[in-house]
């Protein structure tokens, strides 16, 4: 038994990409509550971990196995080889989640940029509201309630979550395409509405007599 094979037990068994934090954690926490043989890696070191991690990289590739193992999501994961996904398909034959609309697609990467955001400011740069949109990018676990804004009022922080970066297989959200470029511009001020002007009766004109 070795390392890797231990590694590669928790990688295959797990149910989300696991970091190097937790494989460690795992490792230390292995048979505290029960009758098991000594656990000879309770102190492996984070760079042990990940210097395994590696190992087993290079041998899926090295040795051509079906399976692969993929960064993403700030962790690791064992997934099947893309190039095998026709015949793992049948697998899954159940009918794939509705897309998402244009709109929520609009309104994610809006928040992808540019998190943590205000409702309003993504209300500024799409032109519409979009309180059902959010709704539903919340219920799918892509967005997120992160805390408040320091700006009277006090108005909701949204931002993506782990899952939005296991979904679209990002390791975090530098991948985005020029995420910098974007996130540097300014938003668009939203138009204020201006206070209604008081109503004035304007004088009558005088009629002369003889007009």
């Amino acid at each position: 038994m070795t390392l890797s094979h231990v590694i590669e037990a928790l990688l295959f068994s797990a149910r989300k990409p696991l970091s190097v934090k937790e494989v460690v954690d795992l490792l230390r926490n292995a048979g505290a509550e029960d009758d098991f043989a000594p656990n000879e890696f309770a102190n492996a070191k984070p760079a042990e971990v990940a210097a395994a991690i590696e190992q087993l990289k290079v041998e899926y590739i090295q040795n051509e196995h079906g399976f692969q193992l993929v960064e993403k999501a700030g962790g690791w994961q064992l997934t099947s080889d893309p190039k095998y996904a026709q015949w793992v398909r049948g697998l899954f034959p159940a009918p794939k989640p509705a897309r998402l609309s244009s709109p929520a697609l609009e309104t994610l990467a809006i928040i992808a940029y540019r998190q943590p955001i205000t409702r309003a400011d993504v209300e500024a740069v799409r032109g519409v509201t979009i309180d059902g949109v959010l709704q539903t990018l919340m219920e799918r676990g892509l967005v997120k309630i992160s805390g408040r804004a320091e700006i009277p009022g006090r108005p909701l922080l949204y931002e993506t979550t782990e899952f939005f970066l296991d979904h679209f297989g990002l390791r975090t959200l530098n991948e985005l395409p020029n995420v910098e470029e974007l996130r540097t511009r300014h938003l668009p001020v939203a138009p204020r509405p201006e206070p209604a002007a008081a109503a004035t009766a304007e004088p009558a004109p005088e009629v002369s007599p003889n007009s």
